[in-house]
């Protein structure tokens, strides 16, 4: 059965629609772009950095000139893990931002007839009741390891609705949860949680060691969406949805990083010791979503089992580093 024949609708919003997907190159925004594809829009920009620097104005005014979009999925970030982020807070605060504030902006300017805008689960103050309600966002500060980045990602939910109610224009903002998947990034020093357990344990199997360090004590818990339930949660929105209140977009499926290191240990067939690095930060006690108003609003549920989900995931890293491209 094709997915015309399930959404026969789908093709029909999508067939005269110029899109551009900021952060098409990148881990979800190839998915995204992927996905887009099977469902024929008029064209598709997936811009680079290096031809389109969106930190700078008149770069972000010479894309939308050049690709005269009707809509835009801005996916385009600088993310990175725990590490990172204590590391370059500035950096994460300025170009999250900068990217985001002023290319809304001037796609409202440009007439952009729909901007859909991508957040972060780390927008949500330290201590969120669980499951994280959206109506939760403003009570209280994010985990302060992330907060630069979570900060600046939320700005645009501020934007989204002044501009709605001020122009009408028509943006919308998502809150994806934890994403992992295939072509993810793997780099230790910068990655997430999930790339860097399955990078450490096949490392240790591969060269025989008899551990492995994980951080933190492995208490706090967090919820995962694979990539490729999450592209079609964007798309699902940017069809369906018209509203500036903010979405959450998860699996609703919590799992302890002890749990998740012990399962990553075991589906990589590392079979040593795992040592918990309590002098590094645990981060966010817990991670957990609450998803109605994603199923209410555009009929989107996850359906990647999580084990499931790692198992590919695990396959992929394999695949690349038999032919060295890790």
């Amino acid at each position: 059965m094709t997915d015309s024949t399930i959404w026969p609708d789908r093709r029909a919003f999508w067939s005269e629609r110029r899109v551009v997907v900021t952060g098409g190159a990148g881990f979800l925004g190839s998915f995204v772009v992927e996905r887009l594809r099977t469902l024929e829009p008029a064209a598709i920009v997936a811009p680079r950095s290096r031809e389109y620097d969106l930190r700078e104005r008149e770069a972000i005014r010479q894309l939308l000139a050049d690709a005269r979009p009707d809509l835009i999925i801005h996916l385009a970030a600088r993310v990175g893990g725990i590490e990172a982020n204590r590391e370059h807070p500035a950096e994460f605060f300025y170009d999250n931002l900068m990217m985001g504030v002023q290319l809304l902006h001037e796609s409202w300017r440009a007439g952009v007839g729909k901007f859909v805008a991508i957040g972060t689960v780390c927008a949500y103050p330290k201590l969120t009741p669980i499951p994280f309600k959206e109506e939760d966002l403003w009570n209280g500060y994010p985990e302060e390891t992330n907060a630069p980045y979570g900060m600046a990602k939320k700005m645009l939910l501020v934007q989204s609705q002044s501009y709605r109610e001020q122009y009408g224009f028509n943006s919308i903002f998502l809150l994806p949860v934890n994403l992992y998947g295939p072509r993810d990034n793997f780099d230790l020093h910068t990655s997430h949680v999930i790339p860097a357990l399955i990078r450490k344990c096949i490392e240790a199997r591969e060269s025989g060691a008899d551990k492995i360090v994980a951080w933190g004590d492995g208490s706090p818990t967090r919820e995962f969406l694979y990539v490729e339930d999450a592209a079609e949660g964007i798309l699902l929105a940017a069809e369906r949805y018209n509203s500036s209140e903010p979405v959450n977009l998860g699996s609703a499926y919590e799992i302890s990083i002890r749990e998740l290191t012990e399962l990553v240990a075991r589906l990589t067939g590392f079979n040593g010791r795992i040592v918990w690095d309590t002098s590094k930060p645990n981060g966010q006690p817990r991670r957990k979503l609450d998803t109605t108003r994603a199923r209410e609003r555009f009929g989107f549920v996850s359906h990647t089992p999580f084990e499931e989900g790692l198992q590919r995931t695990i396959a992929w890293y394999e695949r690349q580093r038999a032919v060295g491209l890790t």
